[in-house]
């Protein structure tokens, strides 16, 4: 599937991800344009799935962030798709987990502070459709937080 170059390339997109494409090229010991083809190819394969801006939260007067544990009331049986469909519109839901087990969906969700979170909660959360359970982690602190994959 990927070979020695594939493996180089993404390792050092990974370490910089803002280099240019000739430092790249430079740093990897090609040409931009054969780069360019090799990119062309992960993208194409579904390995590279594109550059993103990383914003810091935080940076922008965020300051709480609470995972909540849902199960759902599955005796509905589209329980899962409406409830997803709605969760999805609420903005402060930065991430949808599905899981196999007891809990059925996590929500991390972010809020400016914690009256803002309570006001998300009852307006937003409550409201979303077939919840049968909520239990509410509130976050302390992020020890490990890495995207960047072992190749």
């Amino acid at each position: 599937m990927l070979d020695d170059l594939d493996r180089r390339i993404l390792r050092h997109m990974q370490s910089d991800p803002d280099q240019s494409l000739p430092d790249l090229a430079d740093r990897i010991g090609l040409t931009a344009s054969r780069l360019s083809r090799r990119l062309d190819k992960l993208r194409a394969n579904g390995i590279l799935r594109g550059l993103r801006a990383v914003l810091d939260w935080r940076a922008l007067g965020f300051e709480v962030e609470v995972s909540l544990r849902v199960t759902l009331d599955k005796t509905q049986t589209r329980s899962f798709d409406e409830f997803l469909a709605a969760a999805r519109d609420i903005p402060e839901v930065i991430e949808i987990q599905t899981f196999l087990g007891r809990v059925d969906v996590r929500l991390s969700v972010i809020a400016r502070d914690m009256a803002h979170y309570q006001h998300i909660y009852r307006s937003r959360i409550l409201t979303l459709p077939h919840i049968s359970d909520i239990e509410t982690l509130m976050h302390v602190a992020r020890i490990k937080s890495d995207e960047s994959l072992p190749i």
